[in-house]
């Protein structure tokens, strides 16, 4: 017989009663470990969310750095299209001394002045991309010092995260490996819904007892023959307002305190009756 169909026998052998107690157990131990999750506190989060903040640091960095080198080879270009420039004004210049006519200097005239003005053009968008640069390289100065403040918050939080994980890390994980246990033996259906109910319960609990005659998850009233129906332990009951799975108080091994009663005081005529008598 396989571990699967032996469990399955195991289940369908077990009373209502038997499967609302281990539910309830389990329902104990996960509460458990929920305490640890709340002694860490926001701590986990607060790590997560630093790692993730100088990654976005870092990505933005290199993309300012990726700008930078865009912007050199800008300028590389510009630069040498300035020589060009100065070259061909150069040479203009030569031949304006041997020209035979106007027209001809005209021609070389307009061209000396066309490539005067892609000279300032080019120094203009030299000058504008040195800014640029500037600009980037102190906009990554100041991401860097920003990720290293990041960096020591980072460092002392993981640290203090560290601590209280090595503090309780074995009572956690013989807490997980004990409701492991428990839900290897439980009906996966009803499992299934406890976890559903639990996962929408901000307090965490899919199962609660009966708490002075109300629900012990919204402490909503229950009437009498729900209240009966729960402690008969026939069948799985939820709470009609919250979804919870219901208990008596017995079956979760809660004991009651039943209020003491005063004794009853005699009344000032039956006093006199007595006397009389």
């Amino acid at each position: 017989m396989s571990n699967e169909t032996s469990r399955e026998k195991n289940q369908s052998e077990m009373s209502v009663e038997q499967k609302l107690k281990m539910l309830y157990d389990l329902q104990t131990v996960l509460s458990q470990i929920d305490e640890i999750s709340i002694m860490r506190g926001e701590l986990p989060n607060e790590v997560r969310n630093l790692e993730d903040e100088i990654e976005g640091l870092n990505v933005h960095q290199d993309k300012l750095r990726d700008e930078i080198k865009s912007i050199d080879t800008n300028v590389s270009k510009w630069k040498e299209e300035k020589n060009v420039a100065q070259a061909t004004i150069e040479k203009n210049n030569s031949h304006l001394e041997k020209v035979r006519n106007s027209r001809e200097y005209d021609s070389l005239s307009k061209e000396i002045e066309f490539q005067s003005l892609e000279i300032e053009l080019r120094d203009k968008r030299i000058r504008e991309a040195t800014e640029q640069r500037k600009m980037r390289l102190d906009e990554i100065a100041r991401t860097e010092e920003e990720k290293n403040n990041r960096e020591e918050d980072l460092s002392a939080k993981k640290s203090e995260l560290d601590d209280i994980i090595r503090e309780t890390k074995v009572q956690e994980d013989e807490l997980r490996e004990k409701a492991k246990e428990y839900e290897d033996k439980m009906d996966a259906r009803l499992l299934k819904a406890f976890k559903r109910i639990r996962k929408n319960s901000r307090n965490g609990l899919g199962i609660v007892y009966v708490q002075r005659d109300a629900c012990g998850g919204c402490f909503n009233k229950i009437p009498p023959q729900r209240q009966l129906d729960i402690r008969m332990r026939k069948k799985v009951i939820v709470c009609e307002y919250c979804g919870r799975i219901m208990i008596d108080p017995e079956l979760a091994g809660v004991i009651i305190e039943k209020p003491v009663e005063e004794p009853k005081k005699k009344s000032r005529r039956g006093r006199a009756t007595k006397e009389k008598e």
